[in-house]
Parts: structure tokens; C-alpha cells; sequence
């Protein structure tokens, strides 16, 4: 690490979704070098500034800002290093800051973006659903009708769906997913990076009776497959064998496949193992 003074401006740091280790060596750095670092919970951030050895000052920067908190702040930024952190991953991503951004350009002030942990994308590579295209929407509303519009609302769109969700909501969000976007596989990404760290891919139906079973905890990450192309068919098949095949064997996966779609099982195994 270099300790030459950082040039005034915005300094949006990605930390940890869990693990510790994943810091950057340039995010550990950065607010190494910084003036100050705004962020949603002191106590949050306090814990990994302690964990790289650093101290600085710490100023509040949540949903609940006023105006005035972000012209405090905008004004700090037009002579020292302000480095804007989330509780955990990439920060403006399902996170306050994307205003203090907008008018920190408006400004003339300089931005710089640290690439680093996010939880929407690594969920992504974990779930063996298709990652050409994909749509990350946030929360899921918590009322039912205003969940099922968001999903009816989504429904026609031809990619992956990243929503974050809440361990006692995930049993509805997927009952309501099996209605509004019936035969689509999903995936439940959980505790990402930390110790009970789980990924589960399938029909909706098994993955709710995993749950409901075992009561999920921790922070979830739920993803919805692409709608189908032209009713059950190759393309089809594919999208629900990759999914399958995330947590099970070839054979089992065809299996799985063949029950849900009435497709030939011979057929899907040989596919099957040709994507393995």
C-alpha cells in the first residue's frame, strides 16, 4: 500500500458481503488513505475498518439522509477523500447513494468506482441458470398483490431474474413465483460467502419443500430462470437440465426434467450428459 494523500472527491468502495478476505487490496487502500468514510451503520463499517487495523472517521449516510446530510457531504468531498461503503457488497446496489453520485457529478466533483463483492452476480455464477442475460430488480414487495405485479410485471422479460429476499418472506415469493411464472427453475443462493453457504437449483415446488422443511436463515440471494422459448423443447429442456445439474447426477437430473416437462428420459440423459 502507498501512503500518498488520495485527491479530493467520491470513492465508492465494494466490502464484503461476509467473508473478511474478500476485501480488495485497492479497497483496503483506499479507505486506508481517505478522509473520511460515509456509511449506513457505523457499527457495520466500524467492525472492518477494526479488521484492516484502520481509524477514521465514520459519517452516517443511510436511506434516512435528508437533504442537508448530502450537501454536508458533497461539500466535505470538494477537498478531502470521501469513500462511500454499503453494510456489505458494491454500494448503490439495492443501497442508498445513487443521489449523492448523481449530484456529486453534477458538481464537478470526480467519482471513482472500486469494483468488488456483489451478491446479485456471484448468486449468478452459483446458480447454473442462464447468465447471458439478466435483470437484478431488488427486493420483492412484501404485500401479495404487490409482489405479484412486480412478477407479473417481469414475466415477458427473456432473462434471469435476481431479486433479494428475506428468510421469513421466501416461502411466499416462491409460491407466488410458481403461479405467476409456472415451469421456470429457481435458485436460492444463501449466506453467501460465509460459513453455511448454500446454493440450491430447481422446480419451484422442490426447492419450496426443502425450505419449508428446513426453515431458511441468513441473508438470500433468489434468482427465476428465463421464460420458455416455444413451449417444452430442446432450448427448454436445457435451461431446466443446467439447473438441475448444479446439485444433482445426469441421471437424476434427466429424471427430474422428464417428470416435470413429460419429455422422453432417454433422451434428456444423453442431453444431459452432453452439458455436464
Amino acid at each position: 500500500m502507498t501512503h500518498e494523500t488520495l485527491a479530493p472527491g467520491l470513492y465508492i468502495v465494494a466490502t464484503p458481503i461476509g467473508n473478511l478476505g474478500d476485501i480488495t487490496m485497492r479497497a483496503a487502500d483506499v479507505l486506508a488513505r481517505c478522509d473520511a468514510i460515509a456509511c449506513e451503520d457505523t457499527r457495520v463499517t466500524r467492525k472492518l475498518v477494526a479488521h484492516l487495523g484502520i481509524a477514521k472517521p465514520l459519517w452516517r449516510y443511510d436511506d434516512h439522509a435528508s437533504d442537508k446530510d448530502r450537501e454536508r457531504l458533497l461539500g466535505a468531498m470538494r477537498d478531502q477523500a470521501v469513500a462511500l461503503v454499503s453494510d456489505a457488497g458494491t454500494p448503490l446496489v439495492s443501497d442508498p447513494g445513487f443521489r449523492l453520485v448523481r449530484e456529486a457529478r453534477e458538481a464537478g466533483i470526480p467519482v471513482t468506482s472500486l469494483p468488488g463483492p456483489s451478491a446479485p452476480v456471484m448468486a449468478l455464477t452459483l446458480s447454473g441458470l442462464p447468465s447471458d442475460r439478466f435483470l437484478f430488480a431488488g427486493f420483492l414487495p412484501a404485500k401479495d398483490k404487490a409482489r405479484r405485479d412486480v412478477l407479473e410485471e417481469l414475466a415477458s422479460l427473456r432473462s434471469t431474474l435476481i431479486f433479494f429476499e428475506t428468510a421469513p418472506r421466501l416461502a411466499k415469493s416462491l409460491l407466488a413465483i410458481g403461479d405467476v411464472l409456472p415451469g421456470r427453475p429457481v435458485s436460492v443462493a444463501r449466506e453467501l460467502t460465509k460459513t453455511f453457504e448454500e446454493c440450491r437449483t430447481g422446480p419451484v415446488a422442490e426447492i419450496l419443500a426443502h425450505y419449508e422443511a428446513h426453515p431458511p436463515r441468513g441473508e438470500i440471494v433468489l434468482l427465476v430462470g428465463p421464460p420458455e422459448d416455444n413451449g417444452p423443447g430442446e432450448v427448454d429442456a436445457d435451461v431446466l437440465l443446467l439447473a438441475a445439474l448444479a446439485t444433482l447426477k445426469p441421471s437424476q437430473a434427466a429424471g427430474q426434467v422428464a417428470k416435470a416437462t413429460g419429455l422422453d428420459r432417454k433422451v434428456l440423459y444423453a442431453r444431459a450428459l452432453e452439458l455436464k
